[in-house]
């Protein structure tokens, strides 16, 4: 059996752990950072980043690198999945700017991947470890272990859980389980030569009953990101026979031309199924804490699951900096700030899903009106996920 001591282990090396490294390392702590793959990087296609996850890149540093690979988009366009009617547009331009101080931006994952972890490695303060599937932690007398699948004990003064939707850490507070939402994404990117009429200036989401299409560019506008969501007709629990490419054409049956255009483009060799859990009421105890999908994974709807881990990797560093001597009261204070926070913004993401996804003609019918009588400038709807300004207070 192996020991290896540190001051923080962080369980999973996704955007959630490297974010944590980036705070631990702030607060001049070291950390050792476990990830279940044998080599560091991001699963998945274009991700959207809002002003209050910006302002933490900047915080960390990295916006100047980000930017050279990110798209700054002029809008977010909701379209009808049939007419092709705008129905609703937010202006990303000046007045938004001027209101939330930090930009909104597209790229794709494994950009913002590469760049958390260069940034992470400049530090000289993260040490990473591959092929560590992490199954317990255990706490006694001054010190946290962690133990892998394999056998292996690692030790440190702390444990940060970023492992994500199916954490394995987050049993130590809790016996639940994600709850699947009978929708499935197909996801990818393709060169943005093969589309003729792609959208280059907005993030367009086309939406209609128990479905959705979303499209914009990334990497310095070179790809095009697209994903379809719907919902199953044969939800399987336990299963993988369901969410099938023959669905997703049924499903979208009807679709405006420029919709049934993008779907013959969408690779429809891998599924993800769509999931998230209930919030829960803790997830610190002693010198363990959860952070990101680990403690909140929530649906995509709002776009704002990775928004949510750099949020909480900020306010953590602010905690580990104003008990550099506590973990203890350092997790208990950035819990109690981040947990309602979250939970918030957890349901939310459910209840835009049935906003957007509804297929009721008088439901359908209210929600077209209330967003056709938005003006493009009208940010009253997106200010209790963007202008949260509890992220970048640096304690010293």
């Amino acid at each position: 059996m192996k020991s290896s001591q540190t001051d923080l282990i962080i369980v999973g090396g996704g955007i959630g752990g490297l974010s944590a490294a980036l705070a631990a390392a702030e607060a001049g702590k070291t950390s050792l950072v476990l990830e279940r793959a044998p080599q560091f990087g991001e699963v998945g296609a274009g991700i959207q980043l809002a002003p209050n996850a910006t302002a933490v890149l900047k915080r960390f540093g990295v916006m100047e690198e980000i930017s050279k690979v990110a798209v700054f988009p002029k809008r977010l366009v909701l379209k009808d999945v049939y007419t092709a009617n705008e129905l609703s547009a937010m202006d990303l331009g000046e007045a938004f700017k001027a209101r939330y101080k930090h930009p909104y931006l597209v790229l794709h994952r494994s950009d913002l991947h590469r760049i958390l972890l260069e940034a992470c490695k400049k530090t000289g303060m993260v040490r990473f470890k591959n092929n560590q599937t992490i199954e317990t932690v255990k706490q006694e007398h001054d010190v946290v272990s962690v133990y892998s699948q394999s056998g292996e004990m690692f030790t440190a003064d702390a444990v940060i859980g970023a492992d994500g939707l199916w954490s394995k850490l987050r049993k130590y507070f809790v016996d639940d389980e994600p709850i699947c939402s009978e929708y499935v994404a197909y996801r990818g990117t393709i060169p943005i030569s093969e589309i003729s009429n792609a959208n280059l200036d907005d993030v367009v989401m086309w939406i209609g009953p128990y479905l959705h299409l979303v499209q914009y560019p990334v990497r310095r506008g070179e790809l095009y990101n697209q994903v379809v969501v719907f919902k199953s007709y044969n939800y399987k629990a336990n299963s993988d026979d369901w969410g099938t490419p023959e669905e997703m054409d049924r499903r979208f049956k009807g679709c405006h031309p420029d919709v049934k255009n993008a779907l013959t483009f969408i690779q429809r060799q891998i599924r993800w199924p769509m999931y998230d859990r209930l919030p829960i009421n803790n997830w610190t105890k002693g010198k363990v804490t959860l952070l990101g999908d680990a403690a909140h994974p929530m649906l995509q709807y709002l776009a704002q699951g990775g928004c949510q881990a750099l949020e909480d990797a900020s306010y953590l560093a602010d905690m580990l900096k104003k008990y550099p001597d506590s973990y203890e009261q350092a997790f208990a204070d950035f819990q109690k700030e981040r947990l309602p926070r979250t939970a918030k913004v957890q349901t939310s993401a459910r209840t835009w899903g049935e906003i957007l996804h509804t297929e009721d003609p008088v439901a359908t019918l209210l929600r077209n009106t209330i967003f056709e009588q938005r003006t493009p400038q009208d940010y009253e709807v997106a200010d209790f996920l963007y202008s949260y300004d509890k992220t970048t207070k640096q304690i010293n």
